[in-house]
């Protein structure tokens, strides 16, 4: 113990980008990005929101360090495999990404300054393809559509009012119990013979769409990068 009897206040972790920006994520994934103000920001650290300022420049730097953050967390398409199990791979981890952050679907492809996380992961999704066979144009034309399919899914999921078997078979039954009788034949079949059967699982529908898109592509020439 300290001479006088006196203890010490234990040391407070130094704060850096790397703390704002998590403190930041954790502060959207609760709250939405809409709540991300210096002081939402700064008050789990436990400090004053001038002093975010000494390691960030603003609110879009964090949110440039955010997105990063998030691409950060999306498994690069692994190497020594085909193109469509990399992309596949890829795919499923961002899906899983935006699911755990909900806030960032909307924010992906909106940085101006993108990190290295975001350039890294765009050049493996790219070098993957490339060296799949595909030119440069029918990359882009995959790297485009395979993500407009992966965010398009992710915000239709994140709206649904479910999060579960459960709560779709609820919802479901709902909606058919308040339905005039034989009004929706087409809607009605669709549900009681698809959607609320036993073992149904929403996120199917992602792996089937995925895989038709996959298999439509193909590489136009055997290159390498």
């Amino acid at each position: 113990m300290p001479e006088g009897g006196r203890r010490r206040a234990p040391a407070r972790t130094p704060l850096s980008r790397e703390r704002v920006i998590r403190a930041a994520v954790t502060v959207a994934d609760e709250k939405g990005s809409a709540a991300l103000t210096m002081r939402a920001i700064a008050q789990p650290l436990g400090v004053e929101a001038m002093s975010l300022y000494h390691h960030v420049a603003g609110r879009e730097d964090i949110l440039d360090g955010m997105v990063d953050a998030v691409f950060g967390e999306i498994d690069l398409p692994p190497r020594g495999t085909d193109w469509r199990s990399a992309m596949r791979h890829r795919a499923v981890s961002a899906r899983a990404a935006l699911r755990r952050h909900p806030w960032a679907v909307a924010l992906m492809d909106s940085r101006t300054r993108p990190g290295p996380a975001t350039l890294g992961h765009h050049d493996a999704v790219i070098g993957a393809l490339r060296a799949g066979g595909f030119s440069v144009p029918m990359a882009a034309h995959a790297f485009s559509l395979i993500d407009s399919y992966l965010y398009g899914f992710v915000i239709q999921e994140l709206s649904l009012p479910f999060s579960s078997s459960a709560g779709l078979d609820e919802v479901a039954g709902a909606i058919l119990r308040d339905m005039p009788a034989d009004a929706y034949p087409h809607l009605t079949e669709l549900a009681t013979e698809h959607a609320l059967k036993p073992g149904y699982d929403y996120a199917d529908e992602f792996t089937f769409g995925l895989t038709l898109i996959l298999d439509a592509l193909h590489p136009d020439e055997v290159t390498s990068p």
